[in-house]
C-alpha cells in the first residue's frame, strides 16, 4: 500500500510540474517573443518532455538527468544554429547533423547523450522544415523550451526529496514470540 501512495504522490508532482512548464512557456514565455501560436504550442511540449525526462526518483538522478538534456540540446542547438542561419532545411542536411550531433556528444566523453542529441536535431530539424521563413530561429526556441522545462524539473525533484523528509516514519510492529513447530 505504501508503494502505491508514493507513486500516486510522484505521479502528482510530475503532472503538476508539467502544468507548470507548459503554462510558463505558453503564457508567460510567448509574451517575451513574437512568435506563431504553433511556436508556443511546440515549445510547450518541447518543455514538458524535458520536464518529463528530468524528473527521477531522487534527486541526484534528476540532476544527473538534468544535465544529460542541456548538454545533448545544448550541442543539438549549435549546430543546427550554425546549419540554419546559413542553409535551409534538406533531408540530407537533417541526417548529416543527427549524425553530427550524437557524435560530437560521444566525442566529449558522453556517450549516453547520443540519442537524446539525435532526437532534438531531429525536432528543431523538421520544425525548421515546416517554418522555413524563421528556420534560423528553430534551435533558440527549442533551448529555451528545454531550459524551462529542465529548471521545473530539478525544482519538482528537490520539492519532492524535501515532502519525502516530512512523510512520518513507517513503524514497524515489535517483534513477537516466535512458534516453534514440533
Amino acid at each position: 500500500m505504501a508503494g502505491a501512495c508514493s507513486a500516486v504522490v510522484d505521479c502528482s508532482v510530475l503532472a503538476i510540474a508539467c502544468l507548470v512548464t507548459y503554462f510558463l512557456v505558453t503564457h508567460l514565455l510567448s509574451g517575451l517573443y513574437f512568435i506563431s501560436r504553433a511556436d508556443d504550442l511546440l515549445g510547450g511540449m518541447w518543455a514538458v518532455l524535458a520536464t518529463i525526462f528530468v524528473l527521477r526518483d531522487s534527486f541526484a538522478k534528476s540532476v544527473a538527468a538534468a544535465v544529460s538534456r542541456m548538454s545533448a540540446t545544448f550541442v543539438s542547438f549549435v549546430l543546427c544554429l550554425v546549419y540554419l542561419a546559413f542553409l535551409p532545411f534538406h533531408a540530407w542536411a537533417l541526417a548529416v547533423l543527427v549524425g553530427a550531433s550524437a557524435l560530437a556528444v560521444m566525442l566529449l566523453g558522453r556517450p549516453g547523450d547520443a540519442v537524446t542529441a539525435g532526437i532534438t536535431t531531429a525536432v528543431i530539424m523538421v520544425v525548421a522544415a515546416i517554418s522555413p521563413q524563421h528556420a534560423w530561429q528553430q534551435p533558440i526556441l527549442r533551448l529555451a523550451d528545454t531550459v524551462v522545462g529542465v529548471a521545473v524539473g530539478a525544482m519538482a525533484a528537490w520539492a519532492a526529496m524535501q515532502a519525502r523528509r516530512f512523510r512520518p516514519a513507517r513503524s514497524v510492529p515489535p517483534p513477537g514470540p516466535r512458534s516453534r513447530s514440533s
